[in-house]
């Protein structure tokens, strides 16, 4: 590796680290809007670190951009990460148009995504050189997936439902209702908005994805371990050490014993009629 690639591997993981801080202080910001909000109106701390946050990430995507050797197609295949880093709430408040505090709420997710995809650096770090990398790397996201996924969701339900369902008391309610929809047990809550419903069959259908990777992994790791031979059992196809194998004892054989065993195939046999010891063939 040159100097320069070392250098842009540097700078590569710092920027790494600092997309990372900003998807987790997006991700605290936004948890302290839905819990300590008045749910009517978003507050500008909230956008202005939005804003911010969404630098971070554009930032990113254009340095990339301008290191790639094929712009253009960069720009094609990474569309969808430039288009997730948008400050979409700070553009709709400087052209004054009014948004109300549901839908701002659901667009402010749109970065969330983005400082989600920046948080898999955790997970990359964590399973990184350990023994069943590509399994524990599956295991690893997809619990991770799991936990982030249902954690903003009981933040979603917990906003729109707070003001409506008379059996969601705090926070703690509606995160236990989402613990309890993601495991399939259910709850006593029930939903009574439509974003509430939607977020209430999305959580079992990811419970039910989640259970067949962990049983997978589970195989994966342990079952090699119990599968192999003890060692002290030899395997069948190994020739044992006191027996000698088939090649050394034809080696062994003396070549007179050789020639006595079976006539050479190359040398004719006399006739039985022939006189006694005229024909038989020098050894």
């Amino acid at each position: 590796m040159t100097i320069s690639e070392s250098k842009h591997a540097e700078s590569t993981d710092r920027l790494g680290i600092v997309k990372l801080l900003a998807g987790i202080t997006l991700l605290v910001s936004l948890s302290w809007e839905i819990i300590a909000g008045d749910h009517r109106n978003l507050s500008m701390t909230y956008l202005t670190i939005q804003f911010f946050v969404c630098v971070i990430f554009l930032y990113d995507f254009l340095l990339r951009m301008l290191q790639s050797e094929h712009r253009g197609r960069f720009f094609v295949r990474h569309l969808f990460y430039l288009l997730i880093s948008i400050p979409y709430l700070t553009l709709i408040s400087w052209t004054g148009v009014r948004m109300t505090h549901d839908w701002g709420i659901l667009v402010g997710l749109v970065p969330m995504l983005r400082a989600f995809l920046a948080m898999f650096l955790i997970v990359e770090w964590m399973v990184r050189g350990k023994r069943g990398g590509r399994m524990r790397w599956l295991f690893a996201a997809y619990l991770f997936t799991v936990v982030v996924f249902t954690y903003v969701s009981a933040l979603v339900f917990y906003d729109y439902e707070v003001l409506l369902n008379p059996k969601l008391e705090g926070f703690g309610n509606a995160l236990w209702w989402a613990w309890m929809n993601v495991t399939t047990v259910g709850a006593e809550i029930f939903p009574v908005t439509a974003v509430g419903k939607v977020v209430c069959v999305l959580l079992p259908s990811l419970g039910m994805m989640f259970f067949p990777i962990f049983t997978t992994y589970i195989l994966q790791e342990y079952m090699p371990q119990q599968s192999n031979p003890s060692p002290s059992t030899p395997s069948p196809s190994t020739p044992s050490p006191s027996t000698p194998s088939s090649s050394t004892s034809s080696s062994s054989i003396s070549p007179a014993s050789s020639a006595s065993s079976s006539p050479d195939v190359s040398t004719p046999v006399p006739p039985a009629s022939s006189a006694s010891g005229a024909g038989v063939p020098e050894v």
